[in-house]
């Protein structure tokens, strides 16, 4: 990658793996949780995981280019520590640590998000900027909503 419009194709694609894979991993989440609170905001996260892959699919769109993914080791390695809470976390400590691994996520996320949204709009891409501040407003929302789940219930 030698150009910006390079580096914003890849990263791209970065969290086009990234959403992808989110989306196959929460459904493990939200049965592992115990709190219903919790649970409620995991699986809610999940359809808006999905509609962010379809606001990604537009993102390309105004590239010309076919969505593709490229691995993103950032990603694969925050679920399997995930995967690791799941196995060895038990009674608060498992809500908690999974709370945590999901806004670890979220902050990966939200930093993504943020480069690609100014990203497009240096390049010029309206379209592009517009539609990725909706994913980066609903990933921070998402962290708030955490934030607030951990701060009145879970960390409690």
């Amino acid at each position: 990658m030698e150009t910006l419009a390079e580096l914003f194709e890849h990263t791209l694609k970065d969290v086009y793996y990234a959403e992808n894979a989110i989306a196959k991993a929460l459904p493990k989440v939200s049965k592992a949780v115990k709190n219903a609170e919790l649970k409620k905001a995991v699986d809610h996260h999940l359809e808006e995981t999905k509609g962010q892959i379809k606001t990604l699919d537009k993102v390309f769109k105004t590239l010309g280019i076919k969505p593709e993914a490229v691995k993103c080791d950032a990603t694969d390695g925050l679920i399997k520590e995930t995967e690791g809470l799941m196995e060895d976390g038990k009674g608060v400590a498992l809500d908690a640590g999974l709370l945590a691994a999901c806004q670890a996520v979220e902050h990966y996320e939200i930093a993504r998000y943020g480069s690609l949204r100014e990203w497009a709009k240096v390049l010029g891409n309206d379209e592009a900027h517009v539609l990725l501040s909706e994913i980066l407003d609903q990933e921070k929302a998402a962290n708030s909503k955490l934030t607030n789940i951990a701060v009145t219930t879970i960390n409690k």
